[in-house]
């Protein structure tokens, strides 16, 4: 008999399930295939010339021993792997709404994960706090998917900090080839635009910054405990004062804002995601915006 935690579980898994392939079909699939072309073009067979081709294409060495214009025939090499690096500090546990960032972070894995399988693509997985905590090497499949779903909903970390350079360094060690990354993240970190930077040239790096409404602005609710997740830091504020509330509210946006402004400077795309709104706004925006940039 599963107990009621493995029952919610499940629930919320065949959850994630439904609502990815209702996406994948009905908004992301041609979206994904669009924004994603795969790694280039590989060479498929030889043909005799026909009025119309590129002289570019020409097989000069065929051509010579045969006698007659034969032209080479590419097609694009589809497969391709995608990698999802998952923050799962301490603070990633915090949710003032129906949902954690962390759940959302499983979410946003799942329809993208699923929108992936659909062209054929790999996916990987790789969890971290200041250290690698779980490799999940890229592969194909359903129940691969749902692997990988399940694991970020029962993560449970030996560590509460943050260090996307670690994970960044890890992804540098583990995988050679191009590939697409989903970097998701709450971003509470430090010192690793260089990181950034360097993952961005050999990777097509995106980021996914979540963020709780309360992170934001502060409620009028009076005496409150703030706690750092990850320091275990503690201050008591009165969020009463409206100056109290402006104070914080203005450093929270500042630093939102920052973020922001960094990955722009290091032309690295963004995706910003918050647990009180709909993501499909912002997951849809993002392949539209995407893919009118590569067309231009």
């Amino acid at each position: 008999m599963p107990t009621k935690s493995h029952t919610d579980l499940l629930k919320k898994v065949r959850e994630i399930q439904i609502v990815s392939r209702k996406v994948v079909d009905e908004l992301l699939g041609g979206e994904y295939k669009s924004v994603f072309k795969g790694r280039g073009m590989e060479f498929d067979e030889v043909r005799e010339y026909m009025p119309g081709d590129e002289v570019r294409t020409i097989d000069w060495n065929v051509t010579a021993r045969t006698g007659k214009p034969f032209v080479k025939r590419f097609i694009e090499e589809r497969e391709q792997a995608l990698f999802f690096l998952v923050d799962m500090s301490a603070s990633g546990t915090f949710g003032s709404t129906e949902k954690t960032k962390n759940e959302t972070a499983a979410e946003l894995c799942g329809i993208l994960a699923f929108s992936a399988i659909k062209n054929n693509d790999k996916v990987g997985l790789i969890i971290f706090t200041d250290e690698i905590e779980l490799f999940i090497p890229p592969d194909k499949g359903q129940m691969h998917v749902l692997h990988m779903i399940r694991a970020i909903l029962t993560f449970e970390p030996k560590r509460k900090d943050t260090s996307i350079a670690c994970a960044l360094d890890y992804l540098g060690k583990m995988v050679k080839k191009k590939c697409v990354t989903f970097l998701i993240s709450d971003f509470q970190d430090s010192d690793y635009d260089k990181h950034l930077k360097l993952a961005a040239i050999h990777y097509d790096l995106i980021a996914i910054t979540i963020t709780d409404p309360r992170e934001l602005k502060l409620p009028n609710a009076g005496l409150v405990e703030l706690a750092d997740a990850e320091t275990g830091e503690q201050l008591l504020v009165d969020t009463a004062s409206a100056d109290a509330r402006k104070k914080f509210n203005t450093a929270a946006k500042a630093r939102h804002l920052e973020i922001k402004a960094s990955l722009s400077r290091l032309n690295i795309d963004q995706i910003d995601v918050r647990t009180d709104r709909d993501y499909m706004r912002d997951l849809i925006r993002f392949f539209q915006s995407r893919d009118r940039r590569q067309v231009l």
